[in-house]
């Protein structure tokens, strides 16, 4: 039969419950709430000025009485289950466990598990509930939340008196089961007294009822013992072979997920797991005739030299993999899209200068640098001057002449405008009305500009006072050279002669001249020239403005 609230079961102490509820008084429109609690000494509270303030109350009322509560030692062991005593109402009732007996209420549940406390709220915030129960009621109540579990009881004087419940030799299932004695306190029943042939098992904790172990064959338990997993969508054959491939196969797995996890990308650590990726993927399709795999191991090996070039444009260096990978890591003034970006900028002044002279096409590469975002930009007099000493009004002149410049004054106010108060210019060419323009980017076209400027105007090219020709030279060199500093791409082993003359408006036999006012300047060293070729290295001095092959 049920059991009343604020009787006992069985003989025990009902366990103890505070509840604290909003509720409206007042006008309805006025939305004024009263607090009320269950406990005696607790007077009502009324908060005209709405429920925000009596949810904060109640909040705080309620953690009142759970802090008194703990203090007092928490739940009690030998309480009974409140819940139980109000029929297991404050639950939905589990049909599995429902009683359906005449005459038995099919609304309450099997009490089980220690005594635990418990705090409720109400999805509403109209309702709080702290309550002592059992284990299995608090299980089973929607938004119910235990806080403390009471401690196990101490050992009984008499045997007869302590709960035992004996596991069976044989599961249900089948399974072996070893003669074990659990200590097992429930809320719903007396005690079954102890056999008086056998020992009082020593004093345990109550536990929750265990889930039980299913059987399994010895050919079940040799596939429980292998490792599953999932790589790029893909379970790992339990049966792959060979096994060190299934376990690199795993494990790469569980590395790309928990990078996921990571809260700062490492992208030399990622470009590392797609390289292990593509080995293992290549590897995996070798032994399994998957052409599928093949293509993911492909993707993998992209990626990686995806995510390692992402890793020198975001830090700006570069390993010197030219040479084994012994020097030090260089810090670049460029990225490596970014020189490209400048290779280009090169090749658009040498077509399209007004004039084959080297000091026009140094003037065109600088100033196409500052208008190749929206075709305007701004130069000063020194700016000029810094590029071309004594030519720059000339050059700048001849350039108006040829209307591949727009000035808004005379060449003479250009000449002697200030960083304070620049000159504002327009190249034609480069506007956005125009077809095959030649644009940059906010970000590349600023960064490209500068890295020209640091290149013409270096300290100890400025201190020889090395001409627009051998500029130029310095500029291709630097846009040319890999990120050991040698020149050329590794398949060529240097720079073409003609071009290196074509791009410096010079006869070839006239280029070993402008490369030793280089070495001069402290800015190449191992030259060599044949008829066809120009070798060398930028030295180490000016080796952050190359590298960029």
């Amino acid at each position: 039969m049920a059991v009343e609230a604020g009787t006992q079961q069985d003989g025990r102490i009902v366990g103890r419950v505070w509840t604290v509820r909003l509720d409206p008084y007042g006008r309805p429109s006025a939305g004024a709430v009263k607090l009320s609690c269950s406990h005696p000494p607790c007077p009502d509270q009324r908060f005209p000025e709405g429920a925000a303030a009596g949810r904060k109350a109640a909040i705080a009322h309620v953690n009142a009485h759970l802090v008194r509560v703990r203090a007092a030692g928490g739940p009690r062991g030998q309480a009974g289950c409140a819940c139980r005593a109000a029929d297991c109402a404050w639950h939905i009732p589990d049909p599995a466990t429902a009683r359906g007996a005449a005459g038995a209420p099919t609304g309450s549940t099997q009490c089980g598990g220690p005594m635990v406390l418990t705090v409720y709220a109400d999805r509403a915030g109209r309702l709080w509930r702290i309550a002592e129960t059992c284990a299995r009621c608090a299980a089973a109540t929607t938004d119910c939340r235990v806080l403390d579990t009471a401690p196990p009881p101490g050992r009984r004087t008499s045997a007869a008196k302590q709960p035992v419940m004996r596991k069976p030799a044989t599961g249900r299932d089948g399974e072996d089961g070893a003669a074990e004695n659990v200590t097992a306190l429930f809320s719903d029943h007396a005690a079954p007294p102890t056999p008086r042939d056998e020992p009082a098992p020593a004093a345990e904790g109550p536990s929750l009822p265990r889930a039980r172990a299913r059987a399994t064959s010895p050919a079940g338990a040799s596939r429980k013992a292998r490792r599953w997993g999932k790589i790029a969508q893909r379970i790992v054959p339990q049966d792959l072979r060979p096994d060190v491939l299934r376990l690199e196969l795993i494990e790469l797995g569980d590395a790309f997920r928990a990078y996921q996890q990571r809260p700062e990308p490492d992208l030399a650590l990622l470009a590392e797991l797609h390289e292990r990726k593509a080995r293992a993927f290549a590897l995996w399709a070798d032994v399994s005739g998957d052409e599928s795999l093949r293509h993911e191991a492909q993707r993998a090996e992209q990626a990686a030299h995806t995510t390692r070039d992402m890793h020198a444009n975001r830090t700006g260096q570069f390993l010197g993999e030219a040479a084994g990978g012994d020097q030090p890591a260089v810090p670049r003034l460029l990225t490596r899209p970014q020189g490209a970006q400048a290779r280009s900028a090169l090749e658009y002044a040498a077509a399209h200068a007004p004039s084959e002279q080297a000091e026009v096409r140094l003037a065109v590469l600088m100033l196409t640098l500052r208008a190749a975002r929206a075709g305007t930009g701004n130069v000063t007099g020194q700016d000029l001057t810094g590029w071309l000493s004594h030519d720059a009004e000339r050059v700048l002149g001849q350039l108006v002449a040829d209307r591949w410049l727009d000035l808004p004054g005379t060449v003479a106010e250009a000449m002697a405008s200030r960083s304070e108060d620049p000159t504002a210019f327009t190249v034609p060419s480069l506007l956005p009305d125009q077809a095959d323009r030649f644009a940059l980017g906010k970000t590349t076209r600023a960064k490209v500009s500068g890295w020209a400027q640091k290149v013409v105007g270096d300290r100890k090219v400025r201190k020889k006072k090395l001409g627009a020709t051998t500029r130029l030279l310095a500029l291709y060199t630097a846009a040319f050279a890999r990120p050991d500093g040698r020149l050329g791409h590794v398949e060529d082993g240097g720079l073409p002669l003609d071009r290196v003359a074509a791009f410096c408006v010079l006869p070839p036999d006239q280029v070993a001249e402008h490369v030793d006012l280089l070495a001069g300047a402290d800015w190449l060293t191992d030259t060599d020239l044949t008829e066809e070729t120009l070798r060398g290295r930028l030295t180490e001095r000016v080796l952050p403005l190359g590298g960029l092959l």
